[in-house]
C-alpha cells in the first residue's frame, strides 16, 4: 500500500493558476500547526506525564484521539485508492481495519488494568528481567521503522504532486522537508499535546471527505446509484469490479492467501504499539472500553467516507487515469478534489487546500505517534533500566534524543529507498504486530503458565518467520510489483505470512512454556514477579495502578 513513483511531469492536478494560493494557504496552515504544537508542548520533567498524560485523559477526548490515530496518510490515500481501482478487494481491506477496533476493544480493559503502557511492560507480566523488555524494543522497532519509511515517502510524493512537481528530485526534497517538520513536532510532543491535535484532525478529515464526496454525487444528479454505475463502467475491469479477485497483487493466490491477508490486517492494525500506549492512558479500564467505543463509531464513519470517496474517484476520474499516475491508486483523493469543481473557481482552490491540509495533519500526527511510541519503548524499557538508572530529567532528555534518532533513521531509509517499490514493508510491519504482539498478550492475560521461555520463543520465533516468509514472498521477487521483479526466489506462495506466522507464534509460546523442567516453576514465577515489582517494573514509576 505505498505509492509507486510518479513519472516526471505526468500530472498537475492543481493547475498553474491555483498553485500559488494553494501553496501559500498550505504553508500558513503548516506554520499555525507548528506554533500550536509548540504551545501545547509540556515543560514537565516527569516521564509519566509525557508517556501517558498521568492517566488522566477522559473517555471522549481519548476516543477522538484513538480515532485520529487511524487517520493516517496511508489510510487516507491507500484505502480510497484501493476502492477506486480494485472495488470489492479495496472495500474488504477497509472493513478489516474497522474489525481491528473490535479486537482492540476486547483487550483494552485488560491492557489498562495491567498498569503497563509499553510492550516491554506487558511482556513482563509473566516474564521478568531484561530479556522480555529487550524483545519488546526489537519488536517495536521492527513495526515502527517500516511504517515511518512508507509514511514519509507517501507524504513527500503527495506534497510534490500538490505543488505540481512530480519529478524524483522534487519528491525527495519534499520527503526531507516533511520529515524535518515532523521531527520538530515529535521532538517537543507529549501524549496530551498530540491528543488535542488528533481531536482536531478527526472532524476536519470527516468534513473534507464528506464535502468532496457530496460534490462528486452532485455531478451525477445527486443519485448515488448512478455514481456507482459510473464507477463500475470506468473501472479497469467492469465485470469483476464488485467481485473479489481484482487486486493484481493477490490475484491467483487462492483462498488461503485471502485468509492470511485478513489475519494480518485485523490483528496487525489492532496491536500497534502507539495504540496500546494510548489505550493505557485512559483513567480506568472502564474508561478504556468507553474510549474504544467512541473511536469505533468515529473510525467507522471515516472509513465509510473513504469507501464513498474511492467509488467517487473511480466514477469522476476513472481507473485508467488514476492507475496511470499510481499503480495503487493513492492519488485518487487529490485527483477527485481537483475534478469536482470547475477550474478557476475559488471554491476549487479552497477544496484542494483542505485536502492538502488534511494530508499534512495525517502525516504530522501519525508519524509523531509511531515515533513517540518507539522512543518511549526504547527509553522506558531499555535505557532507563541500564546498570545506572536514569533520573526523571535524564529520562526525558533521553526520550527526546530517541525521538529524533528514530525519526532520522526512518527519514534516511525513506530517502534511500525512494526509487524502489517497498509495498512489502507495510505488510511486514502489520505481520510483525499480528505475530509478535497478539499471541503474547493473549497468553499473558489468560494463561498463568506462560513464562519467559515461552514468551521469547513466541516473539523471536514469530519475528524470524515473518522476516523469512516476507523475503520469500511475491512482494519481494518474481512479480511485476515486487522489489526485485527479475529475481525469482518467491518460494512462499502467499502475499503475507499471517496464516503461518500467527499460529506458529501461539505454538511456540505453548511449547516454550510447557517444556520439561525441574519443579517449582510456579514458585520461580512468583519470585520473579515480586522481584520485578521491587525494581519498579510493575509500577512503571508510580503511575500504573490508579
Amino acid at each position: 500500500m505505498t505509492p509507486l513513483l510518479l513519472g516526471a511531469g505526468v500530472l498537475d492536478p492543481v493547475g498553474s493558476a491555483a498553485r500559488t494560493p494553494v501553496i501559500s494557504a498550505f504553508l500558513i496552515f503548516i506554520g499555525l500547526c507548528l506554533l500550536w504544537v509548540f504551545t501545547l508542548a509540556s515543560q514537565d520533567e516527569r516521564p509519566e506525564r509525557l508517556y501517558v498524560a498521568d492517566r488522566s485523559l477522559p473517555p471522549l477526548l481519548n476516543g477522538f484521539a484513538l480515532a485520529g490515530e487511524h487517520i493516517t496518510v496511508l489510510t487516507l490515500f491507500a484505502a480510497s485508492g484501493a476502492v477506486a481501482l480494485f472495488g470489492y478487494d479495496g472495500l474488504a481491506t477497509v472493513v478489516d481495519s474497522v474489525i481491528a477496533l473490535g479486537v482492540l476493544l476486547l483487550l483494552a480493559r485488560k491492557i489498562r488494568d495491567s498498569g503497563h503502557f509499553t510492550l516491554g511492560g506487558l511482556y513482563s507480566l509473566r516474564a521478568s528481567g531484561p530479556e522480555p523488555r529487550a524483545a519488546a524494543a526489537v519488536v517495536t522497532l521492527a513495526i515502527t521503522i517500516p511504517l515511518l519509511m512508507v509514511q514519509l515517502r507517501a507524504a513527500g510524493i503527495s506534497a510534490a504532486l500538490l505543488i505540481g512537481l512530480s519529478s524524483d528530485g522534487a519528491q525527495v526534497v519534499c520527503t526531507v522537508l516533511m520529515g524535518c517538520l515532523v521531527a520538530c513536532f515529535a521532538a517537543v510532543a507529549d501524549l496530551r499535546g498530540t491528543s488535542f491535535v488528533q481531536v482536531v484532525k478527526v472532524p476536519v478529515a470527516l468534513l473534507t471527505l464528506a464535502v468532496v464526496t457530496l460534490l462528486a454525487v452532485r455531478k451525477f444528479s445527486w443519485d448515488p446509484g448512478e455514481l456507482l454505475a459510473a464507477a463500475v463502467d470506468r473501472s479497469a475491469s467492469p465485470d469483476g469490479y464488485l467481485s473479489p479477485g481484482s487486486w493484481v497483487h493477490t490475484a491467483g493466490l487462492g483462498p488461503l492467501n485471502t485468509i492470511s491477508d485478513h489475519i494480518v490486517v485485523i490483528l496487525g492494525t489492532a496491536m500497534m504499539p502507539h495504540l496500546i500506549l494510548r489505550v493505557a492512558a485512559s483513567r480506568t479500564g472502564r474508561s478504556a472500553r468507553r474510549s474504544m467505543s467512541v473511536a469505533a463509531g468515529l473510525t467507522g464513519a471515516f472509513f465509510l467516507l473513504l469507501i464513498a470517496t474511492g467509488f467517487a474517484a473511480a466514477a469522476v476520474v476513472g481507473a485508467a487515469e488514476i492507475g496511470a499516475v499510481d499503480a495503487n491508486g493513492q492519488t485518487a483523493p487529490i485527483l477527485l478534489a481537483s475534478r469536482v469543481l470547475g477550474h478557476g473557481s475559488t471554491a476549487r482552490v479552497v477544496l484542494i487546500t483542505a485536502v492538502a491540509c488534511v494530508a499534512f495533519l495525517a502525516v504530522l500526527t501519525a508519524v509523531t505517534s509511531v515515533t513517540f511510541a518507539a522512543a518511549v519503548s526504547l527509553t522506558h524499557d531499555v535505557l532507563a533500566r541500564a546498570e545506572r538508572p536514569l533520573t526523571g530529567t535524564g529520562e526525558v532528555r533521553t526520550l527526546r534524543t530517541a525521538v529524533v534518532a528514530v525519526c532520522a533513521v526512518g527519514l534516511a531509509l525513506s530517502v534511500g529507498f525512494h526509487r524502489y517499490p517497498v509495498e512489502f514493508l507495510v505488510t511486514f510491519s502489520l505481520s510483525v504486530a499480528a505475530t509478535c504482539v497478539f499471541p503474547a498478550l493473549v497468553y499473558s492475560f489468560h494463561w498463568p503458565g506462560f513464562d519467559r521461555r515461552g514468551l521469547l520463543w513466541s516473539v523471536y520465533g514469530g519475528l524470524l518467520v515473518c522476516a523469512l516468509l516476507t523475503v520469500l514472498s511475491p512482494t519481494v521477487s518474481g512479480t511485476a510489483y515486487a522489489l526485485w521483479p527479475e529475481a525469482h526466489f518467491d518460494w512462499y506462495p502467499f502475499h503475507t505470512p499471517g496464516v503461518v506466522s500467527v499460529p506458529l507464534a501461539f505454538l511456540l509460546g505453548w511449547l516454550g512454556s510447557t517444556r520439561p523442567a525441574g519443579g517449582g516453576r510456579g514458585i520461580r514465577i512468583g519470585r520473579a514477579v515480586a522481584r520485578e515489582r521491587s525494581e519498579g517494573g510493575n509500577a512503571d514509576h508510580g503511575v500504573l495502578h490508579r
